[in-house]
């Protein structure tokens, strides 16, 4: 019996893990019919007076997109609270769990967060008519629950000196051959993120 696992057992069950999840048919609800933005929306948010933004895009990014909000909805502020995505997740996590509801609107950069928050309960159907006239389909949420508000690209970059390209890894899945086990100056997986 072996007592310690490698990383390629570590990077097997994870893949496991992951496409078990993502492909799991869970049970689905109807997703809300798109809300208009209406007059009495607007009160109600302004006597609260402010939104409070969770978010992992960069501070440039998230701060122009709240001052948009204020500019379109005057008298209602937003307190943007910037930090990584992991930390939103976990700031997030500690506050409910404590029954702390401060955060209206959260975006985190990694996927897998709104499938948790999702499961939890911790997040409310809500489609605005823009997301629906401009959003793809497919990016938003079937439950309604969230929508795809950035993506990024990755690929696998190699060594073209050391590499032939017909030799190349053409998947994640071939990095798990035992050939490219300790070579990662050879193959290594390239992200390129865009908001």
């Amino acid at each position: 019996m072996q007592d310690r696992w490698s990383r390629r057992d570590v990077l097997k069950a994870s893949a496991a893990s992951a496409a078990g999840a993502l492909f799991a048919e869970p049970l689905r609800a109807a997703a809300p019919p798109p809300t208009e933005v209406t007059s009495a929306l607007i009160d109600a948010a302004r006597k609260e007076g402010k939104v409070s933004f969770y978010t992992a895009l960069e501070l440039n990014t998230a701060e122009r997109v709240s001052r948009m909000f204020e500019v379109k909805y005057p008298g209602i502020a937003v307190r943007v609270e910037r930090s990584g995505a992991e930390r939103i997740f976990q700031r997030i996590s500690q506050e409910q769990g404590s029954g702390i509801k401060a955060v209206d609107v959260a975006n985190s950069t990694d996927p897998a967060h709104y499938l948790d928050w999702k499961n939890n309960g911790w997040l409310a159907p809500y489609v605005p008519d823009e997301v629906a006239r401009y959003f793809p389909a497919d990016q938003i949420d079937a439950d309604g629950m969230h929508a795809t508000s950035c993506a990024w690209t990755e690929a696998i970059g190699y060594n073209t000196n050391l590499i032939k390209g017909e030799e190349a890894p053409k998947s994640y899945a071939d990095l798990l051959d035992p050939k490219w086990q300790g070579n990662s100056s050879r193959a290594i997986p390239v992200t390129a993120a865009r908001s």
